[in-house]
């Protein structure tokens, strides 16, 4: 599974409104003063760098696994494009302990649920549980981790399966536009590869290369390990002292991505595809996770095309009818951002839709945006945190995604953002991001493509 959250940064990286909590356990891990807020989440460092996250949340008897790395798209060399991800594979096909067909054995028999997700920025790993099998849990993920066999014949049926997600990802026209419109705007940098890989470069890989990979990767000053759900803290620490702590930090430094290269008039293609209506994406380079200008571009993007009460959507849908569906949506990254605007229309509509779409970027960079406007995104970004949060799934998602590429505090602190937010910063949002050149995609029906 390829897990790269696009949308709106409210959607990717929620926040919990209340104040974090930092302790330790004596002997596995620095301590930190609690600051406050007991019912938030703790964190603590383990003396071999392994960051822990552990949150009590009652709301129903399960907890939440998830063991976070920061290795995606972004980390492989030419020859490893794709490593990233049948790498998360592979670690769902037998230990060193375990034999293929563990997940089936043990986390499906007593109820639970697993899943991957990977990334251009990070690879997570999560189960689901009754609360009562905490404990087995967190081994198991240990020993996925850890221990992955990276077995020849699973090897070979696994790689068939991820060629499989390539062709079904090619057939599905708004993921091909989006992942398409993504390679067109970071066209040869890092974030310009799919996440899926190169199928000849997964052809030519073996065992001992992709066991390479992994080995420089998986290691414990790499890794996050969140629990959220019925648990009791104490007993997690202790089965987290057990399983996590004893592998050495590595001394672990990941490269930081380098800023994306300015978009020119060149960033413009169009490609044939098989169905009968056309879509357009539009991209511009926007602010990269954690930067100040993030809440305000979030905003903007709602006001643009994030709801059914959006200037597109009313205008070009409502209004004018080219269009069958019009969406903005602002993706951070960790060393870049897109804020893009994709559109399904007839052929001969494209250069219309485009038109307006440009019209009005221009009246916001003019005229800015209503105090009812951002009120309104504003009361949409809460109501996507308080959802996205509600379950202990969704708070581990969150505070993982924020540990492995942000910080846990800032995402904490979220809300507090997009609230201090003010009309005239979206303005200045749009005048700073979407006054330079844009990307620029179209699909249009092989018949209609010189």
């Amino acid at each position: 599974m390829t897990g790269a959250r696009m949308g709106r940064l409210c959607n990717s990286a929620v926040a919990l409104a209340a104040l974090l909590l930092l302790s330790g356990c004596s002997g596995t891990s620095t301590r930190t003063p609690a600051r406050s807020a007991p019912t938030g989440p703790s964190r603590e460092v383990l003396t071999n760098g392994l960051r822990v996250i552990i949150q009590e949340h009652q709301a129903s008897d399960v907890v939440a696994l998830h063991l976070w790395v920061g290795v995606g798209g972004r980390d492989e060399a030419p020859a490893e494009r794709g490593f990233s991800h049948f790498a998360e594979h592979m670690l769902f096909k037998g230990t060193e302990r375990r034999a293929p067909g563990f997940v089936d054995r043990e986390i499906e028999s007593v109820g639970g649920r697993t899943n991957a997700g990977t990334s251009w920025d990070y690879t997570f790993y999560y189960i689901l549980l009754p609360a009562s099998q905490t404990v087995k849990g967190i081994e198991i993920l240990s020993d996925m981790v850890f221990n992955s066999a990276f077995d020849e014949r699973e090897l070979s049926r696994e790689r068939e399966v991820v060629f499989e997600e390539i062709r079904l990802g090619e057939d599905n026209p708004r993921s091909y536009l989006g992942r398409r419109l993504y390679e067109l705007t970071f066209r040869g940098q890092a974030y310009g590869y799919p996440v899926l890989g190169d199928p000849d470069m997964l052809r030519a890989s073996s065992r001992e290369t992709l066991r390479g990979y992994y080995s420089r990767h998986y290691v414990p000053d790499n890794m996050t390990l969140v629990v959220v759900g019925a648990v009791r803290p104490e007993e997690v620490r202790a089965a987290v002292a057990r399983t996590f702590a004893a592998p050495p930090a590595l001394g672990y430094r990941r490269a930081t991505p380098p800023s994306p290269r300015p978009l020119d008039e060149s960033y413009r293609e169009v490609r044939p595809r098989p169905e009968r209506q056309s879509s357009i994406g539009l991209a511009w380079l926007a602010p990269r996770l954690g930067d100040r200008d993030m809440f305000a571009t979030d905003l903007l993007a709602h006001i643009l095309g994030g709801s059914q009460s959006s200037r597109l959507n009313q205008i070009l849908r409502e209004r004018l009818r080219l269009v069958t569906s019009v969406r903005a949506s602002y993706s951070a990254l960790q060393g870049a951002g897109v804020l893009s605007v994709t559109a399904l229309c007839e052929p001969d509509d494209v250069e219309k839709v485009e038109g307006t779409v440009l019209a009005q970027v221009k009246r916001i960079q003019d005229e800015g945006v209503s105090h009812a406007e951002r009120d309104r995104a504003v009361t949409a970004a809460e109501s996507q945190h308080a959802f996205a949060i509600e379950t202990a799934e969704g708070r581990a998602y969150a505070y993982g995604f924020a540990e492995t590429l942000w910080t846990l505090e800032g995402e904490l602190r979220y809300l507090e953002g997009i609230r201090a937010v003010t009309p005239e910063q979206i303005r200045e949002a749009a005048r700073r991001y979407l006054s330079a050149a844009n990307a620029r995609l179209v699909l249009s029906p092989r018949d209609r493509v010189r």
